[in-house]
């Protein structure tokens, strides 16, 4: 399904403190131009530099991702990410007074509710989405972590999270299906974890200096002694009574799902896939993934796929809305024909709900010439037609919602004209406009011309079904 890009409607701002740096600092979301991407800005210091959401600026993955650029530097952008790829936001300019976005209750939930307050905003240009059509695999065997990436006709994660030696935690599992479904409710409020035997190194790494209880759920998994219980306190800020009982969660902290940490992984997932710098449809098991791991895979990505991604972000503007080109790949994705009935071989410009061109290629070894006037092949008229008609299923599947599920069936032909035959070696170019919509019925005006000259026009009535 061709999508639109999408930005906000307006400003808004949230405020809190920094998870590892401690520092307090405000978020404004911005709207943004399409195609202008997802950036970050820092008004705190004296040069504006303007970093973009990309795997290319990504500085430190320690414990969290940390993007840089000219000496600037914002950490722990994954959960600002999270928020804004979990809502298919494609433009956006993201404003920070300090060096890290607030961590607020070590969710995303806080900025998605934020931009969901400015409104989603759909705009004219066409959403560039990688398909990944063949598997991509990452792996760290001796850490049992794996990534792949496979063909699916939607965006998916399945993750697994496995943690034998700590009951609390043991193996979770969860499946994200669809983001506009589960993302909001499923997963964009899943915490931020830890656990208890970490801490004490995270804060010698000078890291969680604005860790407390009310942004991240420690899991005990060590017995502590009533001597470390003051120092526990000191390290998050606890004034009242403590609660420390071993395979539980610090203060005996409430979860807001049985398997919150998995969920928090995937929501730390679709953060760091945003570096890419386009979404993706395909399907990514991740088995113990973290931010090392998830950057890498986007890495991995972006070098198998390096051809696929330059030729979209190189596509141009037509009439102020992005056009789109499909090869047949793409088409065998869209249309069910098959050989030697499939009669579209590329698809030159697309504007959903408007126009579509197609080109069909003649050539002597068309299984309909053995038949149809073999010493003196002509392309059969009725083929024009249907050439003509499959080209508009094209346009028509991909100006409506839920595309996977209907069918196109032709109901009638009117002000059919065959002006000149076509023959082996001439380029058939297919044009066609939708002129109405009502009801389910689509009424097309189409042409086919071969080196500029009339061959063919015909208006087209077509039926979308449920397969």
């Amino acid at each position: 399904m061709i999508q639109n890009q999408h930005t906000i409607g307006k400003p808004v701002t949230v405020s809190g403190i920094g998870l590892h740096t401690g520092v307090r600092s405000s978020v404004t979301f911005h709207p943004a131009q399409q195609n202008s991407g997802i950036r970050f800005v820092r008004t705190d210091l004296p040069e504006r530099v303007e970093i973009p959401a990309n795997v290319d600026y990504v500085v430190d993955i320690s414990r969290g991702t940390t993007l840089g650029l000219k000496g600037t530097r914002i950490h722990t952008v994954e959960h600002v990410l999270g928020a804004v790829s979990g809502l298919e936001i494609d433009n956006i300019l993201i404003e920070l007074t300090g060096p890290e976005p607030p961590v607020m209750d070590g969710s995303a939930k806080p900025f998605v509710d934020a931009l969901l307050s400015a409104s989603v905003v759909k705009q004219d240009a066409i959403r560039n989405v990688l398909v990944i059509d063949k598997t991509v695999t990452y792996d760290e065997p001796g850490k049992g972590i794996d990534i792949h990436v496979t063909p699916s006709d939607r965006f998916r994660i399945t993750f697994m999270l496995d943690y034998p030696s700590y009951p609390t935690l043991g193996t979770q599992y969860y499946a994200l299906y669809s983001l506009k479904e589960d993302f909001i409710n499923e997963i964009s409020s899943a915490r931020t974890f830890s656990l208890l035997s970490e801490v004490e190194s995270l804060k010698n790494m000078g890291l969680i200096k604005g860790g407390t209880l009310d942004n991240a759920i420690i899991f005990v998994d060590k017995k502590v002694e009533s001597e470390n219980l003051a120092h526990l306190k000191k390290i998050f800020n606890i004034t009242d009574k403590i609660s420390v009982e071993k395979y539980g969660t610090l203060n005996n902290r409430q979860l807001r799902y049985a398997n919150e940490p998995v969920r928090h992984k995937i929501l730390d997932l679709i953060g760091d896939l945003t570096l890419l710098g386009m979404p993706i449809q395909g399907h990514v098991v991740a088995a113990r993934s973290g931010h090392k791991a998830n950057v890498e895979v986007v890495k991995t990505i972006r070098r198998l796929f390096e051809k696929q991604i330059t030729q979209q972000l190189l596509s141009v503007e037509n009439n102020e809305k992005k056009t789109i080109q499909l090869d047949i790949s793409a088409i065998n994705r869209i249309l069910p024909h098959r050989y030697p009935f499939l009669l579209v071989d590329r698809i030159t410009m697309l504007q959903p709900g408007e126009c579509v061109e197609g080109i069909k290629n003649i050539t002597i070894n068309e299984p309909y010439f053995m038949g149809h006037f073999p010493e003196r092949p002509v392309m059969p008229g009725v083929l024009i037609l249907e050439a003509m008609g499959q080209t508009g299923g094209i346009l028509l599947l991909n100006s409506i919602s839920q595309p996977d599920s209907k069918l196109i069936f032709f109901t009638g032909m009117e002000s059919v004209k065959f002006r000149k035959t076509v023959s082996p070696g001439d380029q058939l170019i297919l044009k066609l406009k939708l002129v109405k919509a009502r009801l389910g019925t689509y009424k097309m005006e189409g042409t086919a011309t071969v080196d500029g000259q009339l061959v063919a026009e015909a208006q087209l009535t077509a039926a979308l079904v449920e397969k």
